[in-house]
């Protein structure tokens, strides 16, 4: 071999060696499971309006070997809760909005860097929007939370359940849901809204500025001239207690939620509570449009698919130039067997390989 080319060859495995490994766990392994979990919660603690996010599916995960921590790159599927992010229920009471009601699903990437054996969230991109599939005719159709006419209703309603009851008057904290369905008589609400004890020294009242402040969900129905209105109000002192009847050791208060006393809801021209957007601090490579397959990837039980995500976020060219570099990864340079011994796996199967899909995992809900 000519010095040229032993530089060359050097020089692939060099690079090959200093690059992180990429492991593809089964989206429905416990390690898959725990991390998405862990975005969940992450997901939900930052969503500061409207309902609470469940899991409904494991799209896709990889794990980047590095010496300072395993870093999880998942693709996870969330389902809308009834649940509102200030009531004190745990997630696993919670109920998920079935169709009919016209769910609203969650797509999100998140990295997650494994530091001291613990899971913590580094960065995310979400989005959410409303489910059409199986909207039946006659069915509740979602109204923009800025609606007019629904937000009457809810005043009309709100004075209804304010009238009901004693030395507490109840302000309107923040709208979630504003429906309407046609039927023989005509349009008809439905609405759901959270109130807090209002401060009525001033002429309108306004919120209590307390954390002790009762607080509650309402659901109406009906028309301003005639309706039902239910409010549950939300603990916050007493113990909570979960789907195995164990209780909270420490009393729970309400998290923050951003007043909105003018508009009624920040969110114009929308249906629903979006999740948050966007938390990248450090610009994390994982959630641009740059691929990172390049890496030799360590093979799980099936042979890794294509990352379906990461493909919808390039254009053609972009494709064929990942393709590129894939092939040029294990079939030109041939290092896969150097790859596969930096880290503790089974080797490379030089025979069939099984078809069964790595991911996406199970649905859990619809």
């Amino acid at each position: 071999m000519n010095l040229l080319s032993f530089t060359v060859v050097l020089g692939l495995l060099v690079g090959t060696w200093t690059q992180p490994i990429v492991r593809r766990p089964l989206c429905d392994s416990p390690e898959a499971e725990e991390a998405a979990l862990v975005a969940q919660d992450y997901l939900n603690a930052q969503h500061h309006h409207g309902y609470k996010y469940v899991l409904n599916q494991i799209d896709d995960i990889k794990v980047y070997t590095k010496p300072d921590g395993d870093e999880y790159d998942m693709e996870v599927d969330l389902l809308e809760t009834d649940c509102h992010v200030l009531d004190p229920t745990p997630l696993a009471n919670c109920t998920v909005r079935p169709k009919v009601q016209t769910a609203v699903e969650g797509d999100c990437d998140v990295v997650l860097k494994n530091v001291g054996g613990v899971l913590k969230v580094i960065a995310f991109k979400c989005k959410s929007e409303v489910s059409t599939e199986d909207l039946c005719l006659g069915c509740p159709s979602l109204l923009l939370l800025n609606n007019t006419d629904a937000l009457d209703f809810v005043h009309a309603s709100l004075t209804s359940f304010n009238n009901m009851t004693v030395n507490t008057t109840h302000v309107l904290l923040e709208v979630g849901r504003l429906s309407s369905q046609i039927v023989s008589g005509g349009p008809i609400f439905i609405t759901e809204y959270v109130v807090v004890e209002g401060n009525c020294t001033e002429d309108p009242c306004v919120p209590l500025n307390d954390a002790m402040a009762a607080r509650g969900i309402c659901t109406a129905k009906g028309t301003i001239a005639q309706h039902s209105v239910d409010c549950k109000m939300f603990s916050t002192l007493i113990p909570i207690v979960d789907a195995n009847s164990t209780a909270a050791a420490d009393p729970v208060l309400p998290p923050v939620v951003h007043v909105h006393t003018h508009s009624l809801s920040h969110k114009h021209g929308h249906s629903h509570h979006k999740l948050t957007a966007l938390h990248n601090p450090h610009q994390n490579v994982l959630l641009s449009a740059e691929s990172a397959e390049v890496v030799p990837v360590v093979p799980a039980a099936a042979a890794p698919a294509a990352d379906p995500a990461l493909a919808a976020d390039h254009d053609s060219a972009g494709d064929s130039l990942t393709s590129r570099e894939i092939f040029i990864n294990f079939k030109k340079r041939d290092v896969s067997a150097a790859a596969a011994a930096m880290v503790d796996a089974p080797a490379v199967q030089t025979g069939p390989v099984s078809l069964v899909p790595v991911c996406p995992g199970r649905i859990r809900f619809f």
